[in-house]
């Protein structure tokens, strides 16, 4: 959950919690699904296993923070994915049926539905995981019942008329939670100071200056990782990268001599953060700039510099996006239809649209 618990002080819960609980309802599905005359062979219920196991195991130290700062056009699926290839190779291709899965490439859609889809084991189990080690209990979806209600139709994932309002509540859920929790602004502007941090950082360390650090952070600070450098090498030191690294290296970092990367590691480890606020239309470019000149002449920074503490961005929630994947629901009658047009329940064409937010970030006043 990345700088989350600066919010909410019990999410300290890892991916390793998460990978273990998406599998346990993985093993649920393939249950109740079987008990339904759903033919999963042997072969296809390991894979599965192996699937959602490791579908985050490209995950970085604070999660995404790391997918915008030490390395370049990749995210952590990209980095999962070559994990995954990578283990096979060690493993004599004992996972060729789980990495076709969790492409999308093996005949039987529903199998890869049910690792990463609308209604995946991955939602199914971080939704209700996340709400209770938060406190927030909008996300405590019914994951049983969701699990109860799933049925395959022609290869294809479905949700029999009875879960209608299961799945209600989790898309519910879902917006609720990126809103409170996934996209609350503390956690939000946090995130972006250590993208920053770790940006800086690396602009230095590349310009000559030496900053401290562990080993597996000081390769990725001193070279520009991309997809086609992530080889058996790189994958083994980027596998060595932990929250501590990171946590260390910014504790270290309040104490350099650049003004930009010990400020904005004081701002983290100490929590004092950028101001933010939100809005519901674009940031003006004027009032941005006015922004950077009061920085710049306050700290005496460059453009540049400034930027580094007055930036604008955007985030955007849609819990729910038919034309990418629509849930399907099995009709009493046999028949089947999309859930906006199953459910009386207006809400949910709302929650099929996106709603995309403005921010500003800039420092604080002075008292």
């Amino acid at each position: 959950m990345g700088l989350s618990y600066l919010v909410f002080p019990g999410a300290h819960h890892t991916r390793f919690h998460h990978a273990l609980g998406s599998m346990y309802l993985m093993q649920r599905a393939v249950r109740v699904l079987r008990y339904k005359n759903v033919d999963i062979s042997n072969e296809e219920e390991k894979a599965l296993y192996a699937a959602i196991l490791l579908h985050d195991i490209g995950h970085g130290p604070f999660s995404h923070a790391m997918e915008h700062s030490i390395v370049s056009g990749l995210n952590h699926e990209d980095i999962s994915l070559i994990f995954m290839k990578h283990i096979n190779e060690e493993m004599n291709h004992e996972l060729d049926l789980a990495i076709a899965i969790f492409k999308g490439d093996y005949h039987r859609k529903f199998l890869h539905q049910m690792v990463s889809g609308q209604l995946d084991m991955d939602r199914a189990d971080y939704l209700k995981r996340d709400s209770f080690y938060t406190g927030v209990p909008e996300g405590n979806v019914n994951s049983e019942r969701l699990i109860s209600m799933m049925h395959v139709v022609d290869d294809q994932l479905v949700i029999e008329e009875k879960g209608v309002y299961s799945i209600e509540k989790f898309l519910t859920a879902r917006r609720l939670m990126y809103w409170q929790i996934y996209l609350h602004k503390t956690s939000l502007v946090a995130e972006q100071l250590m993208i920053r941090a770790l940006q800086r950082a690396k602009s230095l360390v590349q310009g000559g200056t030496y900053l401290s650090g562990s080993k597996a952070l000081q390769f990725f600070l001193k070279n520009n990782i991309s997809q086609n450098d992530f080889d058996e090498s790189t994958l083994n030191i980027y596998a060595q990268l932990d929250d501590y690294d990171i946590i260390s290296a910014l504790k270290d970092w309040q104490n350099q001599d650049d003004f930009v990367l010990k400020e904005l590691s004081r701002m983290i480890i100490n929590r004092d953060l950028l101001k933010i606020k939100i809005k519901n239309k674009k940031i003006k470019g004027e009032r941005l700039q006015k922004y950077i000149e009061q920085v710049k002449n306050e700290y005496q920074l460059t453009d540049e510099e400034a930027r580094y503490f007055v930036f604008t961005g955007e985030i955007s929630n849609q819990a729910y996006d038919k034309k990418k994947e629509a849930i399907n629901i099995l009709m009493e009658n046999g028949k089947i239809s999309e859930i906006t047009d199953t459910s009386n329940h207006l809400h949910l064409k709302v929650l099929a649209k996106p709603v995309t937010k403005f921010y500003i970030c800039f420092p604080k006043p002075k008292l």
